[in-house]
């Protein structure tokens, strides 16, 4: 087994017992074709408000102005599915944010697994990145085998559904390739019918500012538009609609990371509950959560306009 062998067998090795559930690698090169899809989505405005997204375009498309000398792009992914579900009468939220932030988690595991790396093969240059810099992380785990994008925009991996978080480590070692898998969507529309706002506008592309993940997490403004009431099918935080649909997630099991464990008011609070918590309970309850990323003050504009 030549160097390249050795090294990715060891990479691969490592994510694993550090809990990551999959693991594929691509070769690091500009983005042409994911460049003119974002630089179209982009012109359309279907970014709404998230201006981060217009900035570091050629950082997006080309990993190796992340990571000088970049050779290899490592996408790993982490379930997040919960053991348990909320109850049905309460305002919804999305299953990521069940547990602790995923930032954290995620972020730490990568540190480890880069350190782990550059103990076994010495100078190692490598950056790891979670879901807030400049990479297009979907068409890095795509282009590595670990899935197809589906008509939802989200990755689906054929054993184990799209409850996954993703994460990227971009390297200088140069390492053995994964290839992609086909798409198995085929005629499948139920993700499409399924948007309760219809930000799914065709197969693969989703309408950013009509997402109610956008609404609900991204936007910063006091009020929610009049013209999206009604629409929002109880969703507080996030939204889950088009995967909750999707036929691939039947294969979705409990993920095993310990700080996924939800947190108790998440799964039990009734509106009344929501509609009584305040900020200082807020803070403290959800003090490792996604949901501080709204703010209390979010929280509660988004509580309101569920309710009417």
């Amino acid at each position: 087994m030549d160097l390249r062998g050795k090294y990715t067998d060891f990479i691969k090795k490592h994510a694993a017992d550090l809990g990551f559930d999959h693991c594929g690698i691509a070769q690091a090169m500009q983005l042409d074709d994911d460049a003119r899809r974002l630089e179209k989505w982009l012109h359309k405005g279907m970014h709404g408000a998230m201006h981060y997204m217009e900035n570091n375009f050629d950082k997006r498309v080309d990993p190796r102005k992340l990571v000088d000398n970049a050779k290899s792009v490592i996408t790993l992914l982490l379930n997040y599915y919960p053991q348990e579900q909320q109850r049905t009468d309460t305002p919804k939220i999305s299953k990521y944010a069940y547990g602790h932030d995923y930032h954290e988690v995620i972020k730490a595991k990568l540190n480890t697994l880069l350190a782990r790396m550059q103990e076994e093969f010495g100078a190692v240059s490598g950056r790891g990145f979670v879901d807030s810099a400049p990479v297009l992380e979907r068409s890095w785990a795509q282009r590595s085998g670990l899935g197809w994008l589906g008509k939802n925009g989200n990755l689906i991996h054929k054993q184990a559904g799209s409850f996954f978080f993703i994460a990227t480590l971009i390297t200088d070692l140069e390492l053995l390739y994964d290839g992609p898998v086909g798409d198995f969507c085929g005629s499948c529309t139920r993700c499409l019918d399924a948007c309760p706002t219809g930000a799914l506008v065709e197969p693969g592309v989703v309408d950013g500012s009509r997402c109610i993940s956008y609404f609900t997490i991204e936007l910063k403004e006091l009020l929610i538009p009049d013209k999206m009431q009604g629409q929002f099918d109880n969703w507080m935080f996030g939204c889950d609609a088009c995967q909750d649909v999707c036929p691939w997630n039947r294969f979705s099991k409990p993920n095993k990371t310990v700080e996924f464990t939800p947190i108790p008011e998440i799964l039990n609070f009734s509106t009344k509950d929501w509609e009584e918590l305040t900020e200082e309970e807020f803070k403290r309850i959800f003090r490792r959560s996604p949901m501080k990323r709204s703010k209390y003050a979010g929280i509660r504009r988004n509580l309101r306009f569920v309710n009417g």
